[in-house]
């Protein structure tokens, strides 16, 4: 049975008659305690590569079929794309980030500059191309459903490395503590890669499915952050912690993986450089399986499992030393969920702030969650993005 040794740091510790830790964040009244928000990290300046666009957004009470026509409830018209969500985000928690892209020198196109300059993203690594047309996307959101479905239209002409000078390059990385790609325009992606690399600039990236280029992208991260049925679709393992074993056997460059799960939370997997020829060898599937058992359903509120260093085996694959984390995202009320459209990159903006601001696991992963919460409370990929201000993250930073 756990028991519970007491607080700390706003959170709940057990002891689970092991060298495992149950930490969870307490209730509204521990909150109180915080009273002011500790300074910005020192180190904030994030670059991002990838995608930004212009979003269509319209809800519907319910996603139509073939050649029916509905009426849309609300529309909204703003900035999309996974870098510019992501950036925004981070620039809104008080980061300050560089955004590499291309847009067309079209009406969407100065209207996606216009939006990230008034957040605060700098802009002036964005190609803006003579002719040709900027990124724009239709998204449906289902009422009933609480549900997005998106039709991307991708801009032309592409980014290409012939786009960015080596001197560009340097100067966006100047004084960058990360750079973040969103798998996007793999090419010219790889190529900034590289040159980031070479400049001894950590790679957090982002990968959504299996595609051309990103294999070689993902050999350069220091962090990956992927959605639920990436680390599968790659490995071909059986299960996702099996093949987050393999993730990390095959990308030895790499710190850690966080699976995104939505309303499941997130699965975290870090490697450890200090191996214990004592520590204890266990099968990746039930270990993970023994860690879910003390996730508690009745916290509304985001929380981190953690396990304890241990030597993981995934049959047939191999062996990994490190550390579990399961993440739990916040139990959103219905009446107050309104659209999920780009709460991972409102996730993956948290956790640029989380790296900046050197937080451990258990802090990250529950801070992320929140951001990306608060963000499905509006309609659109950056309505709902919070500030680093907002009540519901006081307490996460704190």
């Amino acid at each position: 049975m756990a028991k519970v040794f007491g607080l700390t740091n706003g959170c709940v510790v057990f002891n689970l008659n092991s060298p495992r830790r149950f930490h969870c964040h307490f209730n509204s009244q521990i909150r109180m305690f915080s009273h002011a928000l500790p300074p910005l990290p020192e180190s904030r300046t994030v670059v991002g590569y990838g995608m930004t666009t212009v979003d269509f957004l319209a809800t519907v009470d319910g996603f139509p079929k073939p050649d029916d026509k509905v009426r849309s409830s609300s529309l909204k018209v703003e900035g999309g794309g996974n870098a510019g969500n992501a950036l925004t985000c981070a620039a809104r928690l008080g980061l300050k980030p560089k955004l590499i892209s291309k847009v067309a020198d079209d009406a969407h196109g100065f209207a996606i500059l216009n939006e990230l300059q008034a957040d605060g993203v700098d802009t002036n690594f964005i190609v803006v191309s003579k002719g040709g047309t900027s990124t724009f996307s239709y998204v449906l959101v289902d009422n009933q459903t609480k549900t997005r479905t998106s039709i991307y239209t991708p801009g032309y002409p592409p980014m290409t490395p012939d786009d960015l000078s080596q001197s560009t390059l340097l100067s966006a990385f100047d004084g960058a503590r990360l750079v973040y790609f969103d798998g996007m325009f793999p090419e010219t992606a790889l190529f900034v890669a590289q040159e980031a690399a070479r400049n001894n600039t950590p790679l957090l990236v982002e990968a959504e499915s299996p595609r051309e280029g990103l294999d070689e992208l993902l050999t350069l991260a220091d962090f990956v952050v992927c959605s639920s049925k990436f680390p599968q679709a790659w490995t071909q393992a059986p299960s996702i912690p099996s093949a987050l074993v393999s993730m990390l056997l095959r990308l030895p460059n790499v710190n850690f993986v966080i699976v995104t799960l939505g309303e499941d939370g997130c699965v975290m997997l870090e490697r450890s450089a200090n191996e214990d020829a004592d520590t204890e060898e266990r099968d990746v599937e039930s270990f993970l399986e023994f860690l879910y058992k003390w996730k508690d359903d009745s916290v509304a509120i985001p929380t981190c499992i953690p396990s304890a260093v241990t030597k993981l085996r995934a049959n047939g694959i191999g062996r990994i030393c490190g550390r579990f984390y399961i993440g739990t995202a916040e139990k959103i009320p219905d009446s107050e969920l309104i659209d999920t459209t780009g709460a991972g990159d409102a996730f993956i903006g948290a956790i640029m702030y989380a790296i900046c601001a050197n937080m451990v696991p258990e802090k990250m992963l529950p801070f992320a969650a929140q951001v990306a919460a608060t963000k499905c409370r509006a309609l659109g990929a950056r309505s709902g993005l919070p500030r680093r201000t907002d009540p519901r993250l006081v307490s996460f930073l704190c």
